[in-house]
């Protein structure tokens, strides 16, 4: 995958984000997955500094604190 594969594309920002509002729910995993997918979106924003790498890994530490229980434990 090349970088000129996640140029900025206010499209796609609003329609993940607008996913992402849909899937937003009480449940954790909801929730996991809503986050996700607006990490997901700051590669698109213009205003957002971000590319794949850091999704991964902000994805992966989404992933241990809920595997910890959360952020408090």
């Amino acid at each position: 995958m090349t970088d000129d594969e996640f140029e900025p594309d206010p499209e796609h920002v609003a329609v993940l984000r607008e996913i992402a509002d849909d899937v937003r729910g009480d449940s954790s995993e909801r929730k996991q997955l809503s986050n996700i997918l607006y990490r997901t979106s700051d590669i698109y924003d213009p205003d957002e500094q971000t590319d794949p790498e850091d999704v991964i890994r902000n994805v992966k530490f989404i992933l241990e604190v809920v595997e910890r229980g959360g952020l408090d434990r």
